[in-house]
């Protein structure tokens, strides 16, 4: 970005709801990204909560009026749950329709049949990265640990060099990857085009899913040799039925909101006709919402159906599926709160007069303040939604791909090293039944790994498209 174009952004900029110093600011922003991590650490306050009064904290420190402040809160949390809260639902719909199905189990099943010794970690990261494209990481954590125990307890192997990769696929899917909720609100925040952030994230997400997964796996395998913890493994899901879905209609009812999506963005580059029937069909068609519903609607047959659901079962299943994401939705639109209110005391300004001087990239930006939101925060949700809000000035000026990898810089810096203030660095300690300082050796590791090389290859990118 030009010190010109960043000088028109500041010119067009709607006013402040306070008129605070950079350094004030500045003190502000630290003391609300404060309150939120003691309230979720030291008082284990749920991060809807902390969300919230982080926000208050924050405008009340800038010197806005609370009412001002309250008003930029719930605007954010209403634009930031109306863009994606039915996305959200429709994920979770049809996460639900896969585990209970037993299609998941069908996919883990079939590639395991054909996977063995050294292309275990291989096959697992397959699993991780094709089942975590519609389920939020939490749900594809407990989806997958079982499998990830039974294989490593049958085959004799280092929990790690098995883990690892399942973990990779899940998280690499879950930063980088829409429809996911950090992404779905990191395109809207930039306004990106979702089908060129979607081919784009897929294309940095391989190699760095390769990386960090069975490449890593090695090295984590020698610093942490344990083995599966000698515990009841919870039933699957398939056990309780008598058949379930095949193989290759489970993976291309996974795969069909993708390549909907991919073809909205293949179409528009093609065509370029805003007027043409056939790109406003496929913009239809090719929207996440219709995208995600035709997964939804084809999941019905291909799913439910071979595993003998009637219809009587279809509406416990979605609210079986709606209610666990209760508190997801709460927490990003809380995310988008927090950012809107960085937005209106003028943070977002105050970045953009700091580093108009800079000759830091855009990208490179992005990432950093992902990163330290991150580290702050804990959570790779509230750092894509707050740091993609913050940033969002400077995508004014650039191309479609630029604009797509502003994205994906800053899903990168919101996987940076996950500790002891991330829910999913507990969840991953118990479920494996790792101390704390192993679970940074690994997990932490890993993440940052993820964080590094692909924050890494979307520099790159932006230096060849």
């Amino acid at each position: 970005m030009t010190r010109l174009s960043v000088e028109m952004l500041a010119a067009d900029a709607p006013a402040p709801i306070t008129s605070a110093g950079h350094a004030q600011l500045g003190l502000a922003v630290l003391a609300g990204i404060a309150v939120i991590v003691l309230l979720i650490t030291q008082f284990k306050l749920h991060a809807f909560l902390s969300l919230t009064i982080g926000s208050l904290a924050l405008g009340a420190i800038a010197g806005a009026p609370l009412d001002k402040v309250i008003t930029s809160f719930t605007t954010g949390l209403g634009t930031t749950v109306a863009g994606v809260g039915v996305l959200i639902a429709l994920g979770a719909i049809l996460g639900r329709m896969l585990a209970d199905s037993g299609g998941a189990d069908q996919i883990v099943d079939t590639i395991l049949a054909k996977a063995g010794g050294r292309a275990m970690p291989w096959a697992m990261v397959l699993i991780a990265s094709v089942i975590g494209l519609p389920l939020f990481f939490e749900v594809g954590v407990v989806l997958l640990i079982p499998v990830v125990l039974m294989v490593a307890k049958r085959g004799n192997y280092s929990l790690m060099r098995i883990g690892i990769p399942a973990l990779a696929g899940l998280s690499v899917m879950h930063g980088l990857v829409p429809p996911h909720p950090g992404p779905l609100v990191a395109i809207d925040a930039v306004k990106a085009n979702l089908g060129v952030t979607l081919a784009l994230g897929v294309l940095v997400a391989i190699p760095t899913v390769i990386i960090a997964g069975p490449l890593f796996s090695r090295y984590a395998a020698r610093w942490v040799d344990v083995p599966a913890p000698d515990r009841m493994l919870p039933q699957r899901a398939s056990e309780e039925l008598e058949k379930r879905p095949g193989f290759g209609a489970t993976l291309a009812t996974i795969l069909l909101p993708v390549v909907l999506m991919l073809s909205k963005a293949l179409v528009d580059i093609v065509i370029d006709d805003p007027t043409n029937l056939t790109q406003r069909v496929f913009d239809v068609v090719g929207s996440p919402l219709i995208a995600l519903l035709a997964a939804v609607l084809v999941g019905i047959f291909t799913l439910l159906r071979p595993a003998g659901f009637g219809r009587e079962r279809l509406t416990p299943l979605v609210e079986k599926g709606l209610a666990p994401i209760a508190g997801i939705l709460l927490i990003v639109g809380a995310g988008g709160g927090f950012k809107q209110t960085l937005i209106d005391t003028g943070v977002g300004q105050m970045i953009l007069d700091i580093s108009k001087d800079w000759s830091i990239p855009a990208l490179l930006l992005a990432w950093l303040i992902a990163v330290g939101i991150r580290l702050a925060t804990g959570s790779a949700t509230v750092a894509t939604v707050s740091a993609a809000g913050l940033v969002a000035p400077l995508a004014a000026d650039m191309s479609t791909t630029h604009t797509a990898l502003l994205v994906l810089a800053i899903g990168a810096g919101s996987l940076f090293f996950s500790h002891v203030n991330d829910a999913g660095f507990w969840l991953v300690k118990e479920y494996f039944g790792l101390s704390v300082g192993q679970t940074i050796k690994t997990w932490s590791v890993m993440e940052t790994i993820i964080s590094v090389v692909a924050g890494g290859l979307v520099l790159l990118l932006s230096l060849v498209i």
